[in-house]
């Protein structure tokens, strides 16, 4: 079912005045989540690009509560909120977000990820991967994909791929997981609002791809352009996992075909991170894509959905 631009709710939970990069993806993804959670949300923010997004001075463009905290520990403190509202029986009405960056949740914040997911803590947990550590100053990370300089990768740029970390909240057995762009805003926001349907069914997880002008290396302007490549390349595919079941979102289905993406190549031209690669480097990005296609094409078979 398509949702109608009439169904979505003109009340903004973002104001101007968020202080993040002209061209920040993240800015765009923040907004269109908090629109589908609505008011009734609590937010949970470890160091990150979005910590700049609160304001400074004592004034903030956010209009639901929001607690910043430790790189480690924002799951934990989603997880604390969680049992709180749960013992004052405002846990059906009120959702807790915990919105962290690739450091955040790729890495530093693993553990407390992790564990949450185990032990089946009620909140929704979204990672903005902007791919490295943006805010800090431009460090890979375990989520910066293979051959992305960044300020401690500078000369050939990172020589591995990132994680697959689907795959690795696949493993904790989550109710809802998703992976979107920036560049598909109503994808967003379907997203956020079907995690929301599956409160009380422990961590939901959703991955939203960021781009960022001044890590990244590109125009501002070029922002969304560059979120869609990476979606109609092949490289991010839009999909859900719903109780185990593999689904590929509608943006996505077409390219299943490896004749109706575009070359790989239109993604990663257009950043300065990318200008050093060789044709030997882009093989192995088209032959990391090809696999992870071949990879959900067997699984939708298996399931009975090809």
């Amino acid at each position: 079912m398509v949702l109608k631009v009439s169904e979505i709710p003109e009340e903004e939970m973002m104001l101007s005045g968020t202080r993040l990069c002209s061209g920040c993806g993240l800015q765009l993804a923040y907004r269109w989540a908090l629109k589908a959670l609505g008011p009734k949300t609590i937010v949970t923010n470890p160091a990150s690009c979005s910590t700049v997004c609160g304001g400074v001075g004592g004034y903030t463009p956010l209009k639901v509560p929001v607690f910043y905290c430790c790189f480690e520990t924002v799951a934990a403190n989603a997880a604390g909120a969680a049992a709180a509202l749960k013992a004052k029986g405002q846990d059906k009405d009120i959702v807790v977000l915990a919105w962290a960056g690739d450091g955040g949740t790729y890495d530093i914040g693993f553990q407390g990820l992790s564990g949450a997911s185990e032990r089946g803590d009620n909140f929704i947990f979204a990672c903005v991967n902007n791919q490295a550590y943006m805010n800090t100053g431009i460090q890979r990370s375990g989520a910066t994909p293979y051959g992305a300089k960044t300020t401690t990768t500078p000369i050939l740029g990172k020589q591995q791929m990132n994680k697959n970390m689907l795959k690795i909240m696949e493993a904790h057995g989550l109710s809802y997981i998703a992976q979107t762009s920036t560049s598909h805003p109503r994808d967003i926001y379907e997203k956020f609002q079907k995690a929301r349907e599956f409160n009380g069914k422990g961590v939901r997880y959703i991955e939203i791809l960021g781009t960022c002008p001044p890590g990244w290396g590109f125009p501002t302007d070029k922002s969304i352009e560059l979120a869609r490549l990476a979606v109609q390349t092949g490289y991010w595919p839009l999909l859900e996992r719903i109780e185990g079941k593999l689904v590929i979102s509608s943006p996505s289905k077409r390219y299943m075909d490896k004749t109706k993406r575009k070359d790989i190549r239109e993604f990663l031209k257009g950043q300065s991170r990318f200008r050093h690669l060789k044709e030997a480097d882009f093989k192995i990005w088209e032959d990391y894509i090809d696999g992870m296609w071949e990879g959900i094409r067997l699984e939708l078979e298996k399931q009975g959905d090809l």
